[in-house]
């Protein structure tokens, strides 16, 4: 089947005509769902083609709270991840080799979105389904919890806990043969927004990344905020004692007075520590010129990491958040790419920092993650941020950005 589509090519979206194959999971407007589970393409489909072994299947979860999740499981011959189909097309967990991304979470099951209350704790309640590698938070709200405007926000909003209402599997007609998990997930409510995320996660059959190319739409006729994190989510073989994050850093302050104490070493990280509370710090990045750039996370010794490369245009900000706690209770930091900081929302727009769309108005996100399978490839990366970093020194503030 031939359709149309934009790839996002460096920061630009350019819209090309690309032969594809397409296979519809879900689409409520038609009503349709491939209910069986099972393989939905592999490389048997296209003999005729050289790459690795690779597939793409579906697979529906029973029992517990995980009742009723659909996941759709990518093995590109390499790497292997699980985009949740049900939880907002989350990402939960990618494997390659022996390095896993993702965190060892106290959530064990993949909950179902019905079994989630936002409000619950104060509106903590998002929390109770926290496990994925990668969780969009947002879209008409993101942050923390609170009031705003006389309303209660919960927190990271609700894109991550709305199934997505469109699901198709695309897989590329020419080469590098790009595999494509699309979904359109729908935050409507009469009165209070009419946002469209259509998503798509992607990867090349035998890489070592898979590339996250989302597009918000304003369906509304009115001017509309909005706010979107890319909550990517590290725990253990990468985060260890001694692990370090790099970036090429323009600006960095702390979130609150507790993370303040410790911003001379914001960029190590401790061993599971009972007690620890979490830590976050506020950054903005130098980019390339076209708007990219590029962080890391990688272990002590050098040998293994992830790097996460970005559009800086549609993302200026980014939330590194530390939660060495035991292992038991969450060992994990967040490498955050957003729009925003996770203030509440009311703090965000004083300070300037919510965005908004027009009428039938839309923006592009782009993030790509890789698995750095060994030190040649971290040092690589490395190389990568020092070339954007340059000579520019950081903008160092022990207070955090908010007004007063």
């Amino acid at each position: 089947m031939r359709v149309l589509i934009c790839l996002a090519l460096s920061l630009t979206c350019c819209c090309i005509s690309v032969a594809q194959s397409k296979k519809i999971i879900t689409n409520t407007y038609e009503n349709q769902h491939m209910k069986q589970d099972g393989i939905i393409y592999s490389s048997k489909d296209f003999a005729d083609r050289k790459t690795v072994d690779w597939s793409v299947s579906k697979q529906t979860l029973h029992g517990g709270m995980q009742d009723g999740v659909e996941l759709i499981h990518v093995d590109n011959g390499k790497l292997k991840f699980s985009v949740i189909a049900t939880r907002g097309m989350s990402v939960y967990k990618v494997d390659c080799g022996d390095i896993t991304l993702g965190w060892n979470s106290p959530v064990k099951q993949i909950v179902h979105p019905k079994f989630i209350d936002l409000n619950d704790h104060g509106g903590l309640g998002w929390l109770a389904g926290f496990n994925e590698m990668m969780v969009r938070c947002g879209v008409a709200f993101a942050g923390h919890p609170g009031e705003d405007d006389g309303k209660m926000l919960t927190l990271h909003g609700r894109i991550g806990n709305i199934p997505a209402s469109n699901v198709s599997v695309v897989v590329d007609d020419q080469p590098p043969y790009r595999i494509r998990v699309r979904g359109k997930v729908e935050e409507k409510m009469f009165k209070f927004g009419l946002f469209e995320l259509w998503t798509e996660v992607s990867t090349v059959p035998g890489s070592n990344a898979i590339q996250f190319t989302d597009r918000l739409v304003n369906k509304s006729e009115y001017e509309k905020e909005y706010q979107i994190i890319y909550h990517a989510n590290y725990g253990r073989p990468i985060l260890e004692k001694g692990a370090t994050f790099s970036a090429p850093v323009k600006k960095i302050s702390p979130l609150d007075d507790y993370a303040a104490k410790d911003i001379s070493t914001y960029q190590t990280y401790l061993g599971p520590t009972k007690n620890y509370g979490e830590q976050v710090y506020c950054l903005e990045m130098n980019a390339d010129k076209d708007g990219m750039t590029t962080v890391m996370l990688n272990n002590a010794a050098g040998k293994n990491g992830v790097a996460m490369k970005y559009n800086t245009k549609s993302l200026p900000y980014f939330a590194l958040w530390k939660n060495t706690d035991t292992e038991t209770d969450g060992y994990v930091t967040g490498l955050e790419p957003a729009t925003g900081y996770p203030f509440n929302r009311s703090v965000e727009r004083s300070a300037g920092r919510v965005p908004k769309l027009k009428p039938g108005g839309e923006v592009t996100f782009h993030v790509e993650i890789s698995v750095l399978e060994n030190a040649q490839a971290v040092a690589a990366v490395k190389k990568q941020i020092e070339r954007i970093q340059g000579d520019k020194k950081p903008e160092v503030s022990t207070t955090p950005p908010r007004p007063k």
